[in-house]
């Protein structure tokens, strides 16, 4: 009688079943192949994949925010992407985790897996253990602070909250206008209210999480970043941040990803009016999306050690060697430990 531990089928049947009591989180970083995993391993257990990408959220914004495409939809049900106009404003983690929590029981309901797909660590956090309790609107307040121009709201923040104003564009008036809200309201600023959400540790309000960390080295996932972004140029980004702002345009917390920033200032006037690009346009917008994703990502790797602590999870090293299918297995392996 072969040994069952070691029985390749046997494994495989004993980690789909105890995948099936479980909520799967695939973490890592930018381009390091967490979408490819997830679909993997939505195809071995009986999943459907819920997005925590803040970007994903916007439609249209296709190919410089890696959404899934229309085959991998079609194979397998995707939650939490397309949600809105790529020129709404508004749009919230808030308003996101709403949205996750009613897709998450409607998984469950189909006897489904829910693996959720780490973009954005922001939205992992908010869904493992809710949002910090945020002071409601002063619409009072609030209706003064709208009548004064951006630059000043700015300066106003400079001065109370150097930390939030260095995290903040200028025109970025809702976050603005928000932070100086906090902190009229409730005496403290916004930085020190998220420094201290942070600096905490971890409580998930899940207690049948399973999590799964891609762990790259730095120079592998830099050239996997870098090889991204080129790819991204070659299948039609461009035309794609073009058609966006022709039909539009893109609100400022969308225009904010990485990648459509850069290429809106090829891609517009002075006046703001789309003009033809320049190849020597494109080519620094490019060279200036993989220094941002770069960054990026190792601004991710900083927030993953929070997520370290959870239990039950694996960590996996990541080599050039990886593919989404021998990861995959490597979770089944700790999975049917279960």
């Amino acid at each position: 009688m072969p040994d069952a531990t070691h029985d390749p089928t046997e494994l495989r049947a004993r980690a789909r079943a105890n995948a099936q009591k479980r909520i799967i989180v695939v973490l890592g970083p930018t381009a390091g192949g967490k979408s490819d995993l997830a679909m993997e391993l939505a195809r071995r257990y009986g999943g459907e994949l819920l997005s925590a990408d803040s970007m994903q959220v916007y439609r249209g914004m296709n190919i410089g925010t890696a959404k899934p495409t229309r085959a991998e939809q079609a194979e397998i049900p995707h939650h939490g992407i397309d949600l809105i106009e790529a020129s709404a404003e508004g749009f919230t983690v808030a308003s996101w985790l709403e949205i996750a929590e009613r897709a998450l029981l409607d998984i469950q309901s189909r006897q489904r897996v829910p693996i959720v797909v780490g973009g954005t660590n922001l939205y992992i956090r908010a869904f493992l253990e809710g949002l910090d309790e945020a002071p409601a609107a002063d619409t009072v307040f609030r209706a003064q602070l709208e009548a004064v121009a951006s630059t000043e709201l700015h300066e106003r923040l400079c001065a109370s909250d150097p930390a939030a104003a260095a995290r903040l564009h200028p025109n970025d008036r809702r976050r603005v206008i928000r932070a100086l809200e906090i902190a009229h309201t409730t005496g403290d600023s916004a930085s020190a209210r998220r420094t201290a959400w942070d600096d905490a540790g971890v409580v998930p309000r899940h207690d049948n999480l399973f999590t799964v960390t891609l762990d790259w080295p730095v120079e592998l996932i830099n050239r996997r970043i870098n090889a991204r972004v080129r790819r991204m140029f070659d299948e039609g980004f461009v035309e794609e941040v073009a058609a966006l702002l022709g039909h539009g345009g893109l609100s400022v917390q969308a225009r904010a990803a990485c990648g459509y920033e850069e290429l809106i200032g090829a891609l517009t006037a002075f006046d703001g009016s789309l003009r033809p690009p320049h190849a020597a346009d494109l080519e620094l917008a490019a060279e200036r999306t993989k220094i941002r994703s770069r960054r990026l990502a190792k601004q991710q790797r900083t927030w993953l050690k929070r997520f370290r602590g959870l239990q039950p999870s694996v960590s996996l090293p990541c080599s050039q060697e990886s593919t989404a299918a021998s990861l995959a297995d490597a979770c089944d392996a700790a999975i049917a430990q279960l």
